[in-house]
């Protein structure tokens, strides 16, 4: 990966490693809401819930437009994509490593039976 890519997936995955970030973001992707609808299904302030939806934003995750007065975010299908790709890649990477641990540990026993 290049480097904008990697400043990507890090702006992607720190914006999915806080459970409210990733609940706005379930309630986006399953349709529009304003910012303050999202607000008033959290424990929090506002002001903490708008400090979510901007990183979220940030990261590309969800899209913001105006309304009237309202601001109204809705999530990125094809961000989301995004992630689960990455995520795919890691784990054929660690597959690949893991079945090459395993070939080894064959390869040893295989040696360890054959020595009188």
């Amino acid at each position: 990966m290049t480097v904008d890519q990697e400043d990507r997936a890090d702006a992607l995955f720190h914006a999915l490693a806080d459970r409210t970030r990733r609940d706005i973001m379930r309630r986006a992707l399953a349709g529009e809401h304003s910012v303050s609808a999202l607000a008033t299904k959290y424990d929090m302030s506002f002001a903490a819930v708008q400090k979510h939806v901007v990183v979220l934003e940030k990261a590309g995750l969800i899209h913001k437009r105006r309304s009237g007065r309202e601001q109204l975010a809705s999530g990125d299908v094809t961000a989301v994509r995004s992630v689960a790709a990455m995520l795919a890649e890691l784990e054929l990477l660690w597959r690949g490593r893991i079945g090459r641990i395993d070939e080894l540990i064959a390869i040893e026993n295989k040696e360890t039976e054959q020595c009188p």
